[in-house]
């Protein structure tokens, strides 16, 4: 049961993750995170499938064996975000939404900005 837990939600969180790479206000790094761990934990097979054939898995792999993301990602990240909630902010015309995105654009800018970039070549010199 607890397996079948597991798995559900894993199959949830990665939707999530596929819907916040393209909405604004999801958010699709934590919803990633979380259907690895789930699928870690329920599903060796998805599990595997998440971090060897999907398009994020190289990411995947990268925060799992550095703890942090690869030189760049960070960058096109901030980007991304930004040009979407521009373009959320250009469509929209009520002052409360403006307000609520502007808030949440600030909030996952922190939360961007907090996470470590780590080069592989930099950690295996050290």
């Amino acid at each position: 049961m607890y397996r079948w837990f597991l798995l559900c939600l894993g199959w949830i969180a990665m939707g999530l993750a596929c819907l916040g790479a393209i909405l604004p206000i999801l958010p699709t790094t934590p919803f990633l995170l979380l259907a690895a761990w789930c699928f870690a934990r329920s599903s060796p097979r998805f599990h595997d499938w998440l971090l060897y054939r999907s398009w994020f898995g190289p990411y995947l792999r990268h925060w799992q064996t550095y703890r942090g993301l690869p030189p760049g990602a960070k960058s096109k990240a901030i980007l991304l975000i930004v040009m979407t909630f521009v373009v959320s902010l250009w469509l929209v015309s009520s002052l409360w939404v403006r307000v609520l995105l502007l808030v949440t654009l600030l909030v996952l800018l922190i939360f961007m900005l907090r996470l470590p970039v780590i080069d592989p070549l930099q950690q295996k010199s050290d």
